[in-house]
């Protein structure tokens, strides 16, 4: 084993914190949470299921941990474009239909 000399000459110290020493990051205090706490946000339902689906989703993003967000929101948005979609395809009142008219003189 070897010791470790600073640039003044004096042996470098241990670093290993001692009990009073401040934590480092917020993973390794006692108040830190030890799981992911819901936000609990109001979703109000729109009247349309499909969107309602997809935002409800939203709520399976409160227990995970935030690098797996993006799984979540990408799947919402897919639902949200998926049903904006779906508003173009259907059917509309049908076209007006050109009756033969006269020539004009």
């Amino acid at each position: 084993m070897s010791d470790s000399v600073t640039e003044a000459g004096a042996p470098a110290e241990a670093a290993v914190p001692g009990p009073d020493a401040p934590a480092d990051s917020a993973s390794e205090r006692e108040d830190a949470p030890s799981a992911p706490v819901p936000l609990n946000v109001p979703r109000t339902p729109t009247g349309n299921a499909d969107v309602d689906a997809a935002l409800e989703r939203l709520a399976d993003a409160d227990h995970l941990a935030t690098d797996g967000h993006i799984e979540v929101y990408e799947d919402v948005h897919r639902g949200l474009r998926d049903a904006l979609t779906a508003l173009d395809a259907r059917p509309g009142p049908p076209a007006p239909t050109r009756h033969p008219t006269t020539t004009p003189r």
